[in-house]
């Protein structure tokens, strides 16, 4: 575990807040906030760390070193952080998907765009088989936003694999966890499953979600420590590939009512109308470049530091 200062954890609280920001919007990843942060790595190994024998160093060796072990103080400030998120922070993000959500995509554009840059450059060495797997990661993204959604789906078996499914993505860079979930059909089960407190259902998607996340975190973990450059790429090329899903300016195809809220389910990328006095687009570039800069501000700041 990492010596860090209180105000440490006040940033992390923050990444967590952004995390938690990112996954509200479909289309966003969490795990790209956790990559352009800088602690995408330690929350893998954080996870990772959480297993059975846990519980036995907590009877022999007692709290303290069993929180030191799960690196407890930087998970719980990222989670909090993450909930404080959901609770607050999400119903903006809501309110600008349904009011001005070109100006929304545009600020995300720019970010994940910038993000591309920004993971890209960590690879070391850019060889035949890296620039394959890169390629093959965004293809693969770009397929995944690509494919229509299922029918609703409740049986209990595939609502658990729906929950592994969706926590994964939503740890790794470049998926949205919730488009997942439309894909799979399971979006409108699970929102009215939380709506209608149907425990059944929700224990059976949360137990799916923490398998998925504790067994995802050792396959990411074991990638990193033996393939980082082939990791790094195919992170990178998810990245690339998911721009296509948040492309700010787009027509709906088809719709469908989940509950009391409709999510487009198929619509296509257009180009913004001309410069016809409309500010919104000028608004819209703005952002964007705001959003791209964002990447470099930040990791200038942290460099000096």
């Amino acid at each position: 575990m990492k010596s860090r200062n209180p105000l440490d954890y006040v940033f992390i609280t923050l990444k967590g807040i952004a995390m938690g920001a990112a996954d509200v919007v479909p289309g966003v990843s969490g795990g790209t906030i956790a990559f352009i942060s800088g602690i995408y790595e330690e929350l893998i190994n954080s996870i990772n760390n959480i297993n059975f024998s846990l519980i036995k160093t907590l009877r022999k060796e007692g709290l303290a070193v069993f929180w030191k072990k799960i690196n407890g103080n930087f998970l719980l400030a990222l989670f909090v952080g993450i909930f404080i998120s959901v609770l607050s922070l999400a119903k903006f993000l809501r309110w600008l998907l349904e009011n001005e959500p070109v100006l929304l995509w545009s600020f995300f554009f720019g970010l994940v765009l910038a993000s591309v840059f920004f993971v890209g450059k960590e690879i070391k060495k850019w060889r035949f088989g890296t620039v394959l797997i890169f390629v093959l990661g965004a293809v693969a993204a770009y397929f995944i936003t690509e494919l229509p959604p299922n029918q609703n789906v409740d049986a209990l078996p595939f609502l658990f694999l729906s929950g592994a499914l969706a926590v994964c993505a939503m740890i790794l860079p470049g998926i949205s966890g919730a488009f997942i979930l439309v894909l799979l059909g399971s979006y409108q089960t699970i929102l009215v499953a939380v709506d209608e407190k149907d425990v059944k259902i929700i224990l059976t998607v949360g137990l799916g979600a923490i398998l998925g996340l504790l067994s995802f975190a050792r396959l990411l973990k074991w990638m990193f420590s033996r393939y980082k450059n082939l990791t790094l790429a195919l992170l990178t090329g998810f990245i690339l590939g998911s721009l296509n899903k948040i492309w700010p300016w787009k027509k709906v195809l088809e719709t469908k009512t989940f509950g009391e809220k409709t999510v487009t389910v198929d619509e296509m990328n257009v180009l913004p109308t001309a410069f016809d006095g409309d500010p919104k687009i000028l608004y819209a570039l703005v952002l964007a470049i705001i959003g791209f800069s964002l990447i470099f501000i930040l990791e200038k700041v942290a460099s000096r530091k």
